[in-house]
């Protein structure tokens, strides 16, 4: 059954010229230009689903936090038509992302935002954060040639190998090619990205949260070294009528290596059980 169903929801990928860098778009359904106008399934609604970061006219420091905010706006302006009513789903830092989109461009239809462990504050602080800031912040530098050092004369061959073993060690099944992520390049871009987090994202926005509370869900983590329990039981305490929530399921923050169907199971009830908006 799962498999006839794959095969009437057509999947591809496409690139993008955006913020004045290559970027990939994963595209799940039948259409093709949303601006097309004669095209009988050009879609109601979109789902845009926001990750920890991704390649991005030209935006400064588009690596940088701010900038990979700006880029999301710059790809929803130019190829999503102001009709088009949106489901933003955001992962991780992904969710900081989401909540400073709807902020900055409030006139954006969106209709509901579910917000996966979500690192909207204090992420220095945070198990994970103490450990990583020093990391990022003071060695980013070193981080960066020894990346270049040991990975850019090693083999796509060898770099499978590595990541095999890895993720072998921690009991992940790989789904993926994960290759990309030895390149010299995308650690460099990752751990600059990460020290911009550690050290701007510290407060709460609240003012974010008030304002756009009943179309914002959130999904906490038991065991999540980013943002721990404490995260979300001092948001349950000061949004009391908001849709929080707490895994019950053991899923981890990575859920995409080994939890992927999991989590993915879990927003498309939310979707189809939402309460329809005007």
């Amino acid at each position: 059954m799962a498999s006839e169903v794959e095969e009437q929801i057509p999947v591809r990928e496409e690139f993008f010229l955006c913020g004045g860098v290559e970027t990939k778009i994963i595209k799940c359904g039948p259409w093709t230009n949303l601006f097309e106008k004669q095209d009988v399934s050009k879609p109601k609604q979109l789902i845009f689903i926001i990750p920890e970061e991704s390649n991005a006219q030209k935006i400064e420091d588009v690596y940088g936090l701010n900038g990979q905010i700006e880029h999301k706006i710059a790809f929803l302006r130019a190829h999503v038509p102001k009709d088009v009513k949106l489901i933003l789903i955001g992962h991780s830092v992904g969710t900081y992302m989401t909540l400073h989109v709807m902020k900055r461009v409030p006139e954006l239809p969106v209709a509901h935002a579910f917000l996966l462990f979500p690192t909207i504050e204090r992420m220095s602080e945070s198990p994970n954060g103490k450990f990583a800031t020093p990391f990022l912040c003071q060695f980013r530098y070193l981080l960066y040639a020894t990346s270049y050092l040991l990975f850019k004369p090693c083999p796509e061959v060898i770099k499978s190998f590595i990541i095999q073993k890895l993720m072998g060690q921690m009991n992940i099944k790989l789904e993926l090619p994960l290759t990309d992520i030895l390149q010299p390049f995308c650690l460099a871009n990752a751990a600059y990205l990460g020290s911009q987090e550690m050290v701007q994202i510290v407060k709460r926005d609240d003012d974010i949260i008030k304002e756009f509370l009943p179309k914002l869900k959130f999904y906490y983590g038991k065991t999540d070294g980013w943002c721990p329990v404490k995260y979300y039981e001092d948001m349950k305490k000061d949004f009391p009528e908001g849709n929080i929530y707490l895994c019950e399921k053991g899923i981890p923050h990575a859920f995409v290596l080994d939890f992927s169907q999991e989590m993915a199971t879990i927003v498309a009830e939310w979707i189809n059980n939402r309460p329809p908006r005007k």
